[in-house]
């Protein structure tokens, strides 16, 4: 079930937001914090066909309640005769408040300061208080702060477990919670009406993330991040999966350390991990066995748990080379070979740069590379065996194909931005920089008369190239062709 929260400040406009929250939601919670004068909440709550659930918290809980104390538990009491299908109640106000009526008590635990690291003596605490569903509130940055709160919810327990994961992570937590039985999962209406930051609203969940697909046998595809990319990345999967009716879902997974990751995934069971080209290096010692471009650059962005460890892969650069391969082609057919004694600058720095490096020259290209980190640039032509070109002189060397590798270079005219005018007409040009985006160097090199490598055009190459890997199916060609507001 759908939990959207609704916080009104006027009572006038209270039964508007509850009509508006009702229509897409199984559940709708009406928070008193921030109502300025006092309301009539059997009036509020009347005339309604969706459940309500009443809560007013304390700062110290997340809410905005200004009054005293006396005031919110009188209020409460008032919720209560109303007959609300639930009401929300802190631990310590559960003990002042009796059971009254047909109404189910949600007896709530908060920290907004840090995660718990157990809630077995809190959860008897909570039963001892009436409870009929026990909701645990904390921040969830990352995987490792959600994860007692999924094992929380995830344990077989006589009352029904709710939790509310505040942060990055707390996406993660609400589609598990839905695999793992949770009563309900909390969403915002619509943007700007998040109840914490980083909310999904109601439409980015059916959108997106296709919470209503989620169930005890979903196979998750996990996706390290959550940027646009990412959610681009999994919109595109749920989608095909959806049209090709695959039971996968992809789950957000936001990784800072690789402590207990792979326990983690494993009791999660999570086969697959789909990283972005800026997180290639960084998620990379997670596995346990690298195919040999992996292990040369320490780079690779699909990780797949096969019967002796996980395995990593470097998709991108296939896809990569392979476009733009396409894409010299066509500007010269019937050669033998695209990349033969081409001249190719790689800008960049990262495990990614060292990627693309390590097939061009394989490719039998004669490849430069440079960066505004000359050290680093060194390194890498030096491993590779390539040509290095101080930034300071990139503008005395000449290229037929520009790659650009690094998301961090910028178009300008300082010493560390990279001048527009070094791009022409006879060059092409690539910009991996930003997967899935154009770029304001592709834009520019268009503008100047390039021929262009389309970003669109590698990116449905990894893409495909993963989802195949993961699900044994291709991606349909008509899942790509649209895109929610949500992944622009």
């Amino acid at each position: 079930m759908i939990c959207i929260s609704v916080t009104p400040e006027s009572r006038n406009f209270a039964k508007v937001d509850i009509l508006n929250a009702a229509a897409q939601s199984d559940l709708v919670e009406l928070c008193l914090d921030r109502l300025i004068k006092t309301p009539d909440i059997g009036d509020l709550i009347s005339g309604f066909d969706t459940p309500i659930l009443v809560s007013c918290r304390r700062p110290e809980d997340g809410g905005q309640f200004k009054g005293t104390e006396a005031e919110r538990i009188q209020l409460l009491k008032q919720a209560i005769i109303a007959e609300p299908a639930y009401i929300e109640l802190d631990l310590e106000t559960a003990k002042q408040i009796p059971r009254f009526g047909k109404t189910k008590r949600v007896i709530s635990y908060t920290s907004l300061k840090k995660p718990l690291s157990q809630v077995d003596d809190i959860f008897d605490e909570m039963a001892e208080a009436k409870a009929d569903v026990i909701k645990f509130t904390w921040p969830t940055p990352t995987l490792q702060t959600a994860w007692p709160l999924l094992a929380a919810i995830s344990q077989k327990r006589d009352i029904p477990v709710v939790g509310l994961g505040l942060g990055a992570a707390g996406i993660t937590f609400s589609l598990l919670g839905v695999k793992y039985g949770s009563p309900w999962i909390y969403a915002a209406l619509e943007k700007g009406m998040e109840a914490f930051e980083g909310q999904p609203t109601v439409a980015e969940l059916n959108e997106v993330f296709h919470y209503p697909k989620i169930s005890a046998k979903t196979r998750f595809i996990g996706v390290a991040g959550l940027g646009v990319a990412e959610r681009r990345t999994i919109e595109v999967f749920n989608k095909a999966s959806e049209q090709l009716e695959l039971d996968y879902v992809c789950l957000p997974l936001v990784i800072n350390d690789f402590k207990q990751v792979h326990k983690m995934l494993g009791i999660l069971k999570i086969r697959s991990l789909v990283v972005s080209p800026r997180m290639g290096e960084f998620i990379l010692p997670l596995a346990e066995h690298l195919e040999e471009s992996s292990e040369k650059t320490g780079y690779g962005d699909l990780q797949l748990n096969q019967p002796d460890g996980w395995h990593a892969y470097d998709t991108v650069r296939r896809s990569a080379i392979k476009s733009l391969e396409a894409t010299l082609e066509k500007k010269s057919p019937g050669s033998n070979s695209a990349f033969q004694r081409k001249n190719i600058l790689v800008l960049g720095q990262s495990g990614l740069t060292k990627a693309v490096v390590h097939s061009l020259t394989q490719q039998g290209a004669v490849v430069s590379v440079t960066s505004q980190n000359d050290k680093a640039a060194q390194g890498i032509a030096r491993a590779f065996d390539v040509r290095y070109v101080p930034f300071a002189n990139l503008y005395d060397t000449l290229a037929d194909v520009v790659v650009q590798t690094d998301p961090e270079l910028k178009l300008g005219h300082s010493k560390e931005e990279l001048n527009p005018s070094y791009l022409r007409e006879t060059m092409t040009v690539m910009d991996i920089s930003q997967l899935p985006e154009s770029t304001a160097l592709m834009q520019e090199a268009e503008n100047r008369g390039c021929e262009i490598v389309c970003v669109d055009d590698v990116y449905r190459r990894q893409l495909s190239q993963i989802f195949k890997a993961i699900t044994a199916t291709e991606i349909p060609d008509d899942v790509f062709e649209t895109r929610s507001e949500y992944t622009r």
